[in-house]
């Protein structure tokens, strides 16, 4: 069985909520109902990009739920280095209090556009050359849409989830130094035992592969495996590369 977590939209009555909300209330909540559901002595948990960064917080702050295996698909777990991101973000430049204070929720447009702007040629223009080179191609037209539709398919980002996003994770970097706090609990990776499955993308450049592999030194576990896929943020998970290539390795594993 297969199931799905919807976060649902935030409100302006939202604004409020942290990550600690999602991680320690959200989360183990969701895998709880999963187990009583589907009545297995043992859950896998799959996380795409930042969903795969709140699975490690949750997997190391639940040792007694029994967790077998943890997929991560292009998460970022290592702050250190994080390219353009670390020159957008800078607190010297990028007033986080006022946004967050400002806007209340952050709205999609605004992150979409920063995840843009770190290619802006290949972002903005791109896509549409290749609209234009392949618009005989019906079956690729439908699949175009599709994806463009999933791109820009985004919800507004809860205004102190963002302050703690940024801060703790892009500011200060305090997951994989064993500095962040949840909830008033100190996240250790180390207490992560589950078997693992860790995947990047080499032409990522919003979760770096370097971001990634990370986590392989930083968990206890035994059974865990790197995997880095010839493709791109997006690619890994929608389209050709990800029906060839990424579920198929996920199905192996």
């Amino acid at each position: 069985d297969v199931y799905l977590l919807d976060w649902g939209t935030p409100g302006l009555e939202d604004s409020n909520m942290k990550l600690d909300d999602y991680i320690v209330d959200y989360i183990p909540k969701a895998a709880k109902k999963v187990l009583r559901t589907s009545k297995s002595p043992d859950l896998s948990v799959l996380g795409y990009c930042m969903g795969g960064t709140m699975t490690s917080i949750f997997a190391a702050l639940n040792e007694d739920l029994p967790i077998k295996n943890l997929i991560f698909m292009t998460s970022p777990f290592d702050f250190s280095d994080t390219g353009l991101y670390g020159a957008f973000l800078d607190d010297r430049y990028f007033n986080l209090d006022k946004a967050v204070d400002t806007f209340g929720n952050i709205p999609p447009e605004m992150i979409d556009f920063g995840n843009k702007m770190l290619k802006p040629i290949t972002n903005f223009y791109g896509p549409y050359v290749t609209l234009v080179d392949r618009s005989e191609n019906q079956r690729f037209v439908e699949s175009w849409k599709l994806m463009q539709k999933w791109v820009a398919d985004g919800i507004p980002f809860a205004g102190e989830a963002y302050r703690q996003w940024i801060r703790d994770f892009y500011q200060q970097n305090k997951l994989i130094n064993g500095e962040l706090e949840v909830r008033g609990r100190k996240v250790d990776l180390k207490n992560i035992k589950a078997n693992i499955l860790n995947i990047a993308a080499s032409r990522d450049h919003i979760a770096m592969p370097h971001q990634v592999a990370a986590l392989m030194d930083a968990v206890s576990s035994e059974d865990k495996e790197y995997k880095l896929l010839q493709t791109g943020h997006v690619s890994v998970v929608f389209g050709p590369k990800a029906v060839k290539e990424t579920y198929p390795s996920i199905g192996d594993w």
